[in-house]
């Protein structure tokens, strides 16, 4: 997000954010998947989510909603799909849900959905293979030309198990990983207030 606050001109910048998303939707994917208590976990994110929001519309997007609520949304929906027996009823659900996310203001709308619900159920080549055909589909749609960087992790976490395993690995306080976002948002709010 600093990037298009302090960088907007230098594309470089851009890539480095579009890299950053699958990441962050890994962890969600892996927290979701590990945590002893969904309630808790869910509730930690909507936290964040809230914390987020009014530094997010001060620095980028005023009408707009953060990643992490797009992110809570994707685990909430991954909470519906794992109460579902049928194919069928789970597309339903996952295409009404990216119709609402593009309708309102989420951050990444369906895409993000989508690119959640990838990274819960595919697995090596073929989590590659579905993220490079979400991309591709949405380089024909809206000419997100740039979202192609995003594979970039995705082959690192896909085959590059070292990589994954160190990552899942590194011990940091659950406080630095939860104020990270909200407290960058808020500097670059801070930094757009005072100019």
């Amino acid at each position: 997000m600093s990037d298009l606050f302090f960088f907007p001109e230098q594309e470089l910048w851009r890539i480095i954010g579009r890299i950053s998303f699958p990441l962050y939707v890994y962890a969600l994917v892996l927290g979701y998947e590990r945590t002893s208590s969904r309630p808790r976990y869910l509730y930690r994110l909507g936290v964040i989510a809230t914390v987020s929001q009014i530094p997010y519309q001060l620095a980028l997007n005023p009408d707009g909603l953060n990643v992490v609520v797009s992110l809570l949304a994707g685990a909430l929906v991954l909470q519906v799909l794992e109460r579902t027996g049928s194919f069928l009823m789970s597309a339903v659900i996952v295409s009404t849900a990216g119709v609402v996310m593009d309708l309102l203001p989420f951050d990444y709308g369906a895409y993000g959905l989508l690119l959640v619900v990838i990274f819960r159920y595919a697995r090596s080549h073929m989590l590659v293979l579905w993220h490079l055909m979400l991309n591709v589909l949405y380089l024909f749609l809206n000419g997100w030309d740039l979202q192609m960087w995003s594979l970039f992790p995705t082959l690192m976490i896909a085959y590059g198990p070292w990589i994954a395993h160190r990552l899942e690995s590194v011990r940091v306080s659950p406080w630095v990983w939860r104020s990270f976002y909200p407290l960058h948002l808020a500097v670059i709010a801070a930094v757009q207030w005072l100019k």
